[in-house]
């Protein structure tokens, strides 16, 4: 059994229905005619274009076309008779809901031929009624050339964005799934091989501790080194999955920057070279809550990002020509910055904020130290 909320076309919602509430202003004009057979007549066909119009929002296939047509034959003859033509407008939206484009263009043509030409009557048989409200008729005569096409148009860009929408998801979907293959694989190629050598080492070891415990002593040695090899892949491998390369989080706000008018200027190369995949990590984390407090916050028209590698440290300035940030306010003190902050100090590195015309943001982190020789080995 249909609910009583399931009547609601879902592309409309409400509109449809509240539109039927303007229903009482053809009344004023069939109450003006002195024929009671008239008054008859045009209540009956008010009465059946509210039925047909809530028919054609609830019904599929050709029936919408029939009710369609059947709600077009009223509005003639209601313009004919009574010089009402505001049931156009009620046909007007209606038609620019149909996704039907073959559909769409059949009915848009011949509503505005049908509209204009019983418009044009009204004018030259001189009816008073059309005399009498022409800036509204008008209007309406606007309204059935614009709204159809206008409403058609955004209900298409809203099915395109829902299907770019579950686009995205379907290409997010088969990103996980690659990259969970992609593990998987160099789980088997690297750590899977080093394992089975270990296992394979440990029990020749074991046959030869009783035997030549020389020997012996150099598989178990093997077994160590081939150990700490496998523990420094998984570390690099874990890394690898958590960090964010600087130049694909500059890559990545880009077009975020440019959705909300703001242009980009990146000085320097963001492909670091000496900087270790934690620190650059933590920089485009930074960098990328600093856009987002741009663009919500700055009203600013520049984001410049500047890239200073030196010998010891890397200094990385995000600066907006925006409205800066009000000193009495709690923003310095807001948890994005705290969490740019933290993120540094687990680093070594440190984060200096000027707010003069527009916000600086001076990010500094240590190069990468060169491990000792012997635990490089």
């Amino acid at each position: 059994m249909q609910k009583w909320y399931q009547i609601f076309h879902r592309s409309t919602g409400l509109s449809p229905y509240i539109w039927v509430v303007l229903y009482i202003l053809p009344f004023y004009f069939i109450f003006r005619s002195s024929s009671t057979y008239q008054v008859i007549l045009g209540c009956i066909m008010i009465i059946a274009f509210l039925a047909f119009y809530v028919l054609s929002f609830l019904s599929k296939g050709w029936l919408v076309y029939f009710w369609t047509s059947m709600q077009l034959l009223i509005s003639i003859t209601m313009t004919l008779l009574f010089g009402y033509v505001y049931f156009s407008l009620f046909l007007a939206f209606f038609i620019g809901n149909i996704r039907n484009r073959a559909g769409f263009v059949t009915l848009y043509t011949i509503h505005l031929v049908t509209t204009i030409a019983t418009i044009n009557y009204g004018f030259v048989s001189q009816n008073p009624v059309f005399i009498s409200q022409l800036p509204f008729v008008l209007v309406s005569t606007l309204g059935v050339i614009l709204l159809p096409v206008t409403t058609y148009n955004r209900n298409k860009s809203d099915l395109l964005l829902g299907e770019l929408n579950n686009a995205n998801k379907k290409i997010s979907e088969l990103v996980k799934l690659e990259e969970r293959q992609r593990i998987a694989r160099d789980l088997h190629d690297t750590i899977g091989q080093k394992l089975s050598l270990i296992g394979l080492k440990s029990d020749l070891a074991g046959k030869l501790i009783t035997q030549d415990a020389e020997r012996a002593r150099a598989e178990i040695e093997d077994v160590r080194q081939t150990a700490r090899s496998v523990l420094k892949e998984v570390r690099e491998m874990v890394t690898e999955m958590r960090g964010t390369r600087l130049e694909d989080e500059i890559f990545r706000i880009r077009p975020i920057l440019m959705a909300a008018h703001i242009t980009l200027i990146v000085e320097g190369d963001p492909h670091l070279e000496n900087v270790s995949l934690l620190n650059e990590n933590v920089l485009s984390m930074c960098v990328r809550e600093a856009v987002t407090n741009i663009v919500k916050h700055s009203s600013a028209s520049t984001c410049y990002v500047k890239i200073e590698p030196s010998r010891t440290e890397l200094t990385l300035t995000v600066e907006d020509n925006g409205t800066g940030i009000p000193k009495e306010t709690a923003y310095f003190r807001g948890n994005g910055l705290r969490g740019m902050r933290e993120r540094l100090e687990f680093v070594n590195g440190s984060l200096d904020i000027r707010s003069d015309n527009g916000t600086r943001l001076t990010i500094r982190v240590p190069n990468v130290l060169v491990q000792p020789v012997k635990e490089t080995e």
